[in-house]
């Protein structure tokens, strides 16, 4: 019997049709086409505009069909041209771009109504595919204009409406803990700081810690005691090195017994600088218990991103404080070891030693 247009290609049933279309489920964009009788245009699940009733619409599964059966493309999902277009994503790229050029952060309503959505399905859209909220998003990209505009050479105060602070309150309040110290002082790379530090030596090497006023700001593995002290000066050059006290001296007696026995946990404050979304993850992180391991796929998921795998792996690269922030227990999703800003082999001996039974 010859295929109709509606049965050609199309493998699905109308109730997981109408659900992909109603839930605007992007993942059916390619195999699922949606038509709808009072407009004759038909369009891909993902297509933003207003849901229409279900006894208007008939399901395809190829462009071809629809177009066969009497519908024309949408002009806004574009659903005749190839799968890797994806109108949705285009939306929020295009967000994306007015939140980057902002001074002060649109509304979710005004950034929903840009994309013709509603606040709700634009939030959620947008946190599948960037990682963060909208809000959030402006913050992290104002707090890098902010580091730049800093690092040029500008005064603090240039720096400030360069960045889009309306004042001098929310810079001095918010960017605290992004910078992890007051602007001034990152401007000068730390200078006014005072920063304790020790090398010792560990079954993965030399390890070098470092705490400010805030709590432990390093954690960091090496095989040259030389070369990790030169990165720490060159993470903060201003800054003031001062001899470690029997306090810190004790705070490094701690990390190396954390070392050795991950079971008992790191009881130390610490000073965590990094935007708001690796805030986000480096927490996730140090909820998952010693002994354990989670994918960065099944991270993402925790945090309500699922599409933002690169993302977790790219503030696991950007962690300075070791096995602090435990991101020695993510690994890639087919049970490979993945990467590690230390080595791999760290991360292996890592694992290995809190695999190992509590004796």
């Amino acid at each position: 019997m010859n295929a109709t247009p509606e049965t050609e290609m199309l493998t699905l049933s109308p109730d997981t049709c109408w659900e992909a279309v109603q839930n605007r489920d992007a993942r059916l964009d390619g195999r699922l086409y949606y038509g709808v009788s009072t407009t004759g245009v038909y369009c891909r699940p993902s297509c933003p505009s207003r849901l229409p009733r279900r006894d208007h619409v008939r399901f395809f599964g190829s462009p071809q069909a629809a177009e066969q059966a009497g519908f024309r493309p949408c002009k806004r999902c574009q659903p005749q041209l190839p799968q890797s277009f994806s109108p949705a994503l285009a939306l929020i790229q295009d967000a994306c771009r007015t939140l980057e050029e902002a001074e002060r952060s649109p509304s979710l309503m005004q950034l929903a109504e840009a994309a013709g959505m509603s606040p709700y399905h634009f939030q959620r859209l947008f946190k599948k595919h960037v990682g963060i909220s909208p809000k959030q998003y402006f913050l992290q990209k104002r707090g890098e204009r902010l580091r730049g505009a800093l690092t040029a050479g500008t005064t603090v105060t240039e720096a400030m409406y360069a960045a889009g602070y309306g004042s001098s309150a929310p810079l001095y309040t918010q960017s605290a803990a992004e910078l992890g110290m007051r602007p001034t002082q990152y401007q000068h790379g730390g200078s006014g700081q005072q920063i304790q530090y020790a090398v010792a030596a560990s079954f993965l090497g030399w390890v070098l810690v470092a705490r400010t006023a805030a709590g432990i700001c390093a954690i960091d593995f090496g095989s040259d005691p030389a070369a990790l002290e030169a990165a720490l000066r060159a993470r903060f050059p201003q800054a003031e090195q001062v001899s470690a006290d029997a306090e810190f001296e004790g705070w490094v007696r701690q990390v190396l017994t954390f070392l050795e026995e991950p079971a008992g946990g790191l009881h130390l404050p610490l000073d965590i600088r990094g935007t708001a979304f690796q805030r986000r993850v480096w927490a996730a992180l140090q909820d998952i218990p010693a002994g354990q391991t989670a994918t960065y796929g099944q991270v993402a998921q925790r945090l309500g991103s699922p599409k933002a795998v690169r993302a977790v792996a790219q503030a696991c690269g950007a962690n300075t404080l070791a096995v602090a922030i435990p991101c020695h227990r993510v690994v890639a999703a087919g049970g490979q070891l993945g990467g590690y800003r230390w080595g791999v082999e760290r991360k292996r001996q890592l694992l290995e030693r809190e695999a190992r039974p509590s004796e």
